[in-house]
């Protein structure tokens, strides 16, 4: 009989270990299987986090100081193709300065400096209109968004009728290059207060929501496409008359074949070498024309625009020098 019971307690006492070994087999599949659970939602979290990642990278890409998002809404009487240029002078005017030029660029301030008072003075004779085309070279070059709210700004004093005035208050307050004080509305708008009846509401809220930034953006696209050098870019009746070394642009020359043009004895080309201005008022000019400011290779080149600026300072022909 105790045979018999030592029997029944040794199958017993394997049924008892095989039914542990069993339920420990169940329990480890139970936790490999909610490890791989884990691992399985941890790896669709990590690929969704790094879809999210790689989303905001590809969002962000190219979302420089362009601002290329919402509507194009060119500035009130744009002209030109797609509505690109401001024009200012009289429309019936004969010859025609185009000018490609970004507020943030020393060469283009010292181009304005030099030569304003000369293409004010054939406006108002009704011998020159300009169409102004505003890039933004400098903020791809050096970082920043001056040059989109600069442009922006100008473009809706555009469509306050005060843009020249405006225009030339950007250029004579202008910033250091590396200075990105035009990305701060609040400076663009302490600078319309120069201008008589520019600082409005209507002029406020166009600054602040950035009303013209896509068209600014669209304009950017245009000058790269043309394959420009850089900026200032000055074309007279479509001809280069501000990079030709060999001829260097001085106001003087300027007035000549605008005046020339209007007597339809020459355009762009039919003053050359005829003008009569001092050594330093050429010196002037050639340094202002090898300049740029923010050149079409994507290299800024400050130290070409101071250059230019202090070639500007020893122009003869009285530029205006700024505030």
């Amino acid at each position: 009989m105790s045979d018999k019971n030592d029997g029944a307690n040794r199958d017993a006492t394997k049924r008892s270990a095989r039914e542990r070994l069993q339920a420990e087999r169940e329990r480890q599949k139970t936790r490999d299987k909610r490890r791989r659970t884990l691992i399985v939602a941890a790896a669709v979290v990590g690929v969704l986090g790094l879809a999210t990642v790689v989303g905001v990278i590809a969002a962000n890409t190219g979302k420089d100081s362009s601002a290329k998002g919402g509507p194009v809404v060119a500035p009130s009487g744009a002209t030109g193709k797609d509505a690109l240029a401001i024009q200012t002078g009289k429309p019936e005017a004969r010859s025609t300065l185009t000018v490609w030029e970004d507020f943030r660029c020393p060469a283009c301030k010292a181009f304005e400096d030099n030569y304003r008072d000369t293409i004010h003075e054939l406006e108002a004779k009704g011998l020159l209109k300009v169409d102004y085309h505003l890039v933004t070279l400098i903020d791809g070059n050096m970082g920043g968004s001056g040059s989109l709210k600069g442009a922006n700004a100008a473009a809706c004093a555009q469509d306050a009728g005060k843009f020249t005035e405006y225009h030339d208050v950007l250029f004579q307050n202008q910033p250091e290059e590396v200075d990105d004080a035009y990305g701060k509305n609040a400076k663009l708008l302490e600078l319309a207060a120069k201008v008589d009846g520019l600082d409005t509401p209507a002029f406020r809220a166009c600054v602040e929501e950035g009303t013209h930034n896509s068209w600014v953006a669209k304009s950017q696209e245009a000058f790269r496409e043309g394959n420009f050098r850089g900026t200032p870019t000055v074309l007279l009746d479509g001809k280069d008359i501000f990079s030709d070394q060999a001829n260097p642009l001085t106001p003087q020359k300027l007035k000549e074949q605008v005046e020339a043009a209007a007597k339809g004895s020459g355009g762009a080309g039919g003053a050359k070498g005829t003008a009569k201005t001092s050594p330093s008022a050429s010196a002037s000019a050639s340094a202002t024309s090898s300049a740029s400011g923010s050149r079409g290779d994507g290299k800024s080149s400050p130290s070409a625009s101071r250059t230019a600026a202090e070639g500007t300072a020893r122009s003869s022909t009285g530029g205006s020098s700024g505030d």
